[in-house]
């Protein structure tokens, strides 16, 4: 019979730790339950941080590189806080071809982010998705959860410059 490795102890007092921990226990600390693990820490402090991620790999017996790993193969996780105001620009094809760079371009120009990245005020955050289903409008963008079509980079930028 396989000793039971101890399982390391909540990184803090925090309750939402033990929503976290529920989460592992519900699939018994199996390995598989990585991702669903990585949505709950996500959903409960809005991003994935160094001690969230050895946390899993520790509760979950796995090695922080393949933790590490999956937060970053995919995109939907965050590895720092978001701002305020979320904008996802569309880099499917569509999209890239009608001017999708150019709006990356005058952001990065007016905010000085790039993709992924949070501007210092934590007022805006930069995403990109490889597609929001809505190749008519391209190139589209998806701020604070609506879709904006046929975006330039100067109708955007005043857009986000309206935002409190």
């Amino acid at each position: 019979m396989p000793l039971q490795q101890a399982k390391p102890p909540l990184p803090s007092d925090d309750k939402r730790w033990k929503l976290v921990n529920a989460t592992m226990r519900r699939y018994g600390y199996a390995d598989h339950a990585l991702i669903e693990t990585l949505h709950s820490v996500q959903d409960a402090f809005g991003f994935l941080d160094e001690t969230a991620l050895r946390f899993v790999a520790g509760s979950l017996d796995l090695p922080l590189s393949k933790v590490f790993g999956v937060a970053t193969f995919y995109h939907i996780f965050m590895l720092k806080p978001k701002g305020r105001h979320a904008c996802v620009v569309c880099t499917g094809t569509a999209c890239y071809i009608k001017g999708a760079g150019a709006l990356l371009d005058g952001i990065h120009t007016r905010y000085d982010i790039n993709p992924g990245d949070t501007t210092d005020d934590d007022r805006l955050s930069l995403l990109t998705a490889r597609c929001v289903g809505a190749c008519g409008l391209a190139p589209a963008v998806v701020l604070n959860g609506d879709v904006l079509g046929k975006q330039t980079a100067e109708t955007l930028t005043t857009r986000l410059e309206a935002l409190d």
